[in-house]
């Protein structure tokens, strides 16, 4: 069983960061975005215990983005709503990209992730995650279509979740491992927990309720995945027992695959996912139900993974990337988790599968929703505010 280590996050005053990123009358309306150039600094540079970074705004005015990719010289963005936009030479383009399939913009729902394929350069796939309409509701699909610079086309659907419930927890991250082959997170769709808690939809192999999946990149099964052959369980399924699993990354140095999930009040994780496993959810974790009210038998139980790092209280972990760059080389191989409500990013130290420390970054400038290593060194992150502030991507820059 995975070991856990409690947050232990070293919180930073962050009163530098109070020059604001943008003017006051920005609006989160794609329609009003000029986008800015590249390069322009917006914030003073904060000091953190390990490197002093500066915040740079790459666009704004993006209508609650969500995901962001580099596919050659652009930066993709999906946007909530079901758009997908294009940052280009330092400017957001009005026009988004066309192709993309329907979605449903409601809720936690919409247009989701947004990953390029590993050979993107040589065959031009860009997979994004969204909310299919189905029926009354929906559910976390993937599809995949060529990118030109103006639109997708070759569209294709390559994974449809046997999921339902309500507009929430659709998971929807892409991680691929260099080998051929693609992960997908799936939510538990707010499936309430009571009474028998190993009856929980998170807890049945013939549903994707709390999964993360693996796929061949055409959207085939692999015939090793570890439930191939199981009667009553879907093949599809290569971890089980999750919340709402809204961030993928392979570790480089080690080829581990990570994800962060949210918690309810409280237990957000950081867990290492293995074939096969079950980590738990409803079962075992570290929250309670909103209002207090205990949801878990405990926090271990024989056959459940334990976190090996968790939050309490919540930061709603969205987002993750290990930055592999040289401009912070402080930060080689570290962990970046986005949060939400924490608005922070939580940088964590990983030695041998290990948490051994914990630094928030970022603090105060907004909900984070997606962090990514970009391949020119920066760190990348998208803003997705409700308070009122403008919705950007940034980047992190050293600030020397």
């Amino acid at each position: 069983m995975a070991r856990f280590r409690p947050a232990t996050s070293l919180t930073l005053p962050m009163a530098l960061l109070a020059v604001s990123l943008a003017p006051a009358c920005a609006q989160e309306s794609a329609s009003d975005a000029a986008g800015q150039a590249a390069g322009a600094a917006d914030a003073a540079s904060p000091s953190s215990a390990s490197a002093d970074y500066r915040v740079v705004t790459v666009a704004e005015g993006l209508e609650n983005p969500w995901g962001i990719a580099f596919v050659g010289d652009d930066i993709l963005v999906t946007e909530k709503a079901g758009d997908l936009r294009v940052i280009r030479d330092g400017q957001l383009l009005e026009a988004p990209i066309t192709g993309v399939p329907e979605v449903l913009p409601a809720g936690q729902g919409g247009l989701m992730d947004v990953v390029p394929h590993p050979d993107f350069d040589t065959n031009r796939w860009v997979y994004l995650t969204l909310s299919k309409p189905m029926g009354e509701g929906a559910t976390t699909a993937v599809v995949r279509g060529r990118y030109d610079g103006t639109a997708l086309t070759e569209v294709e659907e390559l994974f449809v979740a046997r999921s339902s419930g309500r507009n929430g927890h659709y998971g929807s991250r892409i991680a691929f491992d260099g080998q051929g082959y693609m992960f997908v997170s799936v939510g538990d769709r707010q499936a309430s927990p009571s009474g028998d808690l190993t009856a929980h939809p998170a807890q049945d192999l013939s549903n994707h309720h709390g999964v993360i999946v693996r796929l061949h990149d055409d959207g085939r099964v692999p015939d090793d995945n570890p439930f191939v052959g199981r009667d009553g369980a879907l093949p599809e399924i290569w971890s089980y027992g999750h919340r709402n699993p809204q961030a993928l990354a392979f570790e480089p140095a080690t080829g581990h695959l990570w994800s962060t999930e949210h918690g309810p009040q409280g237990g957000d994780e950081f867990n290492r996912i293995e074939p096969g496993l079950n980590y738990g959810w409803p079962v075992v974790g570290f929250g309670v139900n909103y209002g207090g009210d205990p949801i878990h038998d405990g926090t271990s139980a024989p056959g459940m993974e334990s976190p090996e790092h968790y939050w309490v209280p919540s930061i709603a972990t969205s987002g993750l990337a290990f930055y592999t760059g040289d401009r912070f080389p402080e930060w080689q191989g570290n962990a970046f988790a986005g949060g939400l409500a924490g608005e922070q990013i939580a940088r964590l130290t990983v030695v041998n599968g290990e948490v051994t420390s914990e630094e928030t970054i970022l603090e105060g400038m907004g909900r984070v929703r997606d962090v990514r290593d970009g391949p020119d060194g920066y760190l990348y992150v998208a803003l997705d505010d409700r308070a009122g502030r403008p919705t950007s991507i940034v980047r992190l820059e050293p600030g020397n």
